[in-house]
C-alpha cells in the first residue's frame, strides 16, 4: 500500500540519495515548476499508441531509464487532477514495489507553503529496475466480462468517469454507456479538501454506501482508459477496501463490442 507523507517529510529528505523524487505530470507542466531533484516520468507514457499498458519488461526499462533502481525509495507528487501520481503508484505496485511514497499535499500546496521550486530538467543516470509482477492489483477484460455475466456479479464494478459518460450522454467514437451492473462515482468526489490529495476514509465510505458498495465487497475500478480509475483504486486501497484496477477500462470493453448499459 502507498505511504502518504507530508511536505515536511519530503523537504527533510529532498537531497537524500536514498529516495528518488518522481514527477509524473506531462513535460510542459513539469517545466513550469517542480520540486528540487525531481525527475520527470510522465505517466501517460506507460501506455502504447492504442492506450494499452506497456509490458512489464517495457515498463521496467522506462522506469529504470528515469533512474529508479531496486534500492531507492520512489516518492511521487502531483497537481490537482491527481491521476498521474495515482497511476504511477499503481504501476509501481503492479511491478512489485511496496515502498511507494506519495506526497499528501499537491504540488500547488507545496508552492503555497513558500517552498522552493525549480525549472531546469533533472537528469540522473539510468538504473536497473527489476519487476516482480503483482497480479493481485490488476484485472483483465476476460475476468471482468465473466464476472459481469454472472448473477450476482463476482465483483462490484465502480465506474469513475463523469455522470454524463456513465449515463451514455457522451463518449468518444460513439462508445456510450457503462459496463452492465456498474455504479458511478465521479473521480472528483475523491479529492481531499484544499490541496489535500484524498478525502477522508469516513467521507469515502459515505460516498460508496450511497451507491450500494459495502465495506466487504470485492471491487473493480474502471474509467475510460485507466487514469481516473487509478485514483479510485488508490483511494479505496488506502482505506482498506478490496479493489483491483481494470486498466483497459471502458475503451477496451467497447472496442470489442461488448454490451453496455445507458441510464
Amino acid at each position: 500500500m502507498v505511504t502518504f507523507v507530508d511536505t515536511a517529510w519530503v523537504a527533510e529528505r529532498i537531497d537524500s540519495v536514498e529516495i528518488l523524487l518522481l514527477d509524473p505530470r506531462r513535460p510542459m507542466k513539469y517545466m513550469q515548476g517542480h520540486l528540487k531533484n525531481a525527475v520527470n516520468l510522465p505517466a501517460y507514457r506507460a501506455f502504447d499508441e492504442n492506450n494499452r499498458l506497456l509490458s512489464p519488461e517495457d515498463l521496467s526499462a522506462w522506469i529504470g531509464a528515469a533512474g529508479l533502481d531496486d534500492s531507492r525509495t520512489p516518492v511521487l507528487y502531483d497537481s490537482p487532477q491527481r491521476q498521474n501520481a495515482s497511476l504511477l503508484a499503481w504501476i509501481l505496485e503492479h511491478l512489485g514495489r511496496d515502498d511507494v511514497h506519495l506526497m499528501s499535499v499537491l504540488f500547488e500546496g507545496w508552492v503555497e507553503e513558500g517552498r522552493e521550486i525549480y525549472y531546469k530538467p533533472v537528469e540522473v543516470p539510468a538504473a536497473q529496475f527489476s519487476a516482480d509482477v503483482n497480479a493481485a492489483n490488476r484485472i483483465t477484460l476476460d475476468e471482468v466480462s465473466e464476472s459481469a455475466s454472472l448473477q450476482p456479479s463476482a465483483f462490484k464494478l465502480i465506474d469513475f468517469r463523469s455522470r454524463e459518460e456513465y449515463a451514455g450522454e457522451r463518449g468518444p467514437n460513439g462508445a456510450r454507456g457503462h459496463i452492465p451492473g456498474a455504479v458511478n462515482v465521479a473521480w472528483e468526489k475523491l479529492y481531499g479538501a484544499s490541496h489535500e490529495y484524498l478525502l477522508s476514509g469516513e467521507s469515502l465510505e459515505g460516498t460508496l454506501v450511497d451507491v450500494g458498495v459495502k465495506r466487504n465487497d470485492p471491487i473493480v475500478a474502471y474509467c475510460q482508459t485507466g487514469p481516473r480509475a487509478s485514483l479510485g483504486y488508490l483511494a479505496l486501497r488506502q482505506h482498506g477496501y478490496d479493489v483491483r484496477l481494470f486498466d483497459g477500462s471502458f475503451a477496451e470493453w467497447a472496442t470489442l463490442g461488448l454490451p453496455a448499459e445507458v441510464s
